[in-house]
């Protein structure tokens, strides 16, 4: 596997992790909720610390979907110099 194929499944893997952690994130303060509809925490600092760190797994999950595009996006520039470096040679004349 060259570079390049490996810049793009590591995007790939990337969105992919970003997207499972928001998922994994929302269904565990869905099912924390109660009839009301109410989160319920055992104490006071439970609840602040389990919202701090949830909100620093959401950051962390939008900026590894960042990376990951940006990877995906770059594969695709560098996939188009190549296709068109190897147009330019084999277009040229011969010289004499």
């Amino acid at each position: 596997m060259d570079i390049d194929t490996a810049q793009l499944v590591f995007g790939i893997v990337l969105v992919i992790v970003g997207i499972g952690l928001i998922y994994w994130i929302n269904r565990r303060k869905f099912y924390r909720r109660n009839g009301m509809g109410a989160e319920g925490f055992s104490s006071f600092e439970a609840s602040v610390f389990t919202r701090f760190i949830e909100r620093m797994g959401k950051w962390i999950a939008y900026a590894l979907i960042i990376v990951g595009i940006v990877c995906m996006w770059t594969y695709s520039q560098m996939k188009k110099d190549k296709e068109q470096k190897q147009e330019e040679t084999t277009e040229q004349p011969a010289r004499r």
